[in-house]
């Protein structure tokens, strides 16, 4: 039989995790001296020990390796596989982040895209052609709407379709649930560079715009403004065939 300090030294583990594996029941010793409260260990209690450290090089954590140390060899394995899985997917999204950091570092921006889902909306819109992209900066001067919404797959190079919202008249326009891309934009930069950024941040994440760009005008109860740059994207792989 051993002391705690005695098997802590052999298995390379320190005494304060063998307490906790005993007050949680994980690994409990052979005996308990009553007089002095010494733990004592046998080999029965060396091999789960060997057995717990085993599971957590696998990646399991302690509370499911509680439910699992006598479990059978069919119900660890399919444990296992299960905790791969999530492995995995924990990889892809550290993968994902390292890539946009990555991203950033290489084309300074001055927004940070998120991607996401929302839901539909619906908006009551009045239809406009433009022929130049400076055509909209007197139009919102004009009207103040609270979205504007544009036709555009990336920078115009010639006329495309617009809407604005409208309050009286005008069309019902119903977006579906979608996937976007999102922005706020700084006041320092404006909305053209905002935009021409953000479009350069879906060509080369390999997205393209599945719909119109929203361009929503925030006005808070304080007065503060803020405009969201809002583009509903498809992964080019995921595109349609023509």
């Amino acid at each position: 039989m051993w002391r705690i300090g005695q098997l802590a030294r052999m298995a390379g583990v320190s005494q304060r995790t063998l307490r906790h594996y005993d007050k949680i029941g994980l690994l409990v010793p052979a005996a308990v001296d009553r007089a002095t409260g010494y733990r004592w260990y046998g080999v029965t209690e060396l091999s789960r020990l060997e057995r717990i450290r085993g599971l957590q090089r696998l990646g399991l954590p302690l509370r499911q390796i509680t439910d699992l140390l006598d479990a059978p060899e069919a119900q660890l394995r399919q444990a296992l596989a299960e905790n791969v899985t999530s492995l995995h997917r924990d990889i892809a999204a550290l993968a994902a982040t390292a890539a946009q950091a990555e991203d950033h570092l290489k084309t300074p921006m001055s927004i940070l895209p998120q991607q996401t889902t929302v839901g539909p909306r619906r908006l009551r819109v009045r239809h406009l052609r433009l022929d130049h992209a400076s055509e909209l900066a007197a139009i919102c001067a004009a009207v103040s709407p609270s979205t504007l919404l544009t036709w555009l797959g990336g920078q115009p190079t010639g006329g495309f379709a617009a809407a604005v919202t409208t309050d009286r008249g005008g069309e019902q326009l119903v977006l579906p649930a979608r996937a976007v891309v999102r922005a706020i934009v700084p006041a320092s930069i404006g909305v053209v560079r905002a935009g021409e950024e953000l479009f350069g941040w879906l060509h080369r994440h390999e997205l393209t715009v599945a719909g119109p760009t929203l361009e929503d005008h925030l006005i808070d109860a304080g007065g503060a403004h803020a405009t969201v740059l809002e583009v509903p994207v498809l992964r080019r792989a995921d595109r349609p065939a023509a």
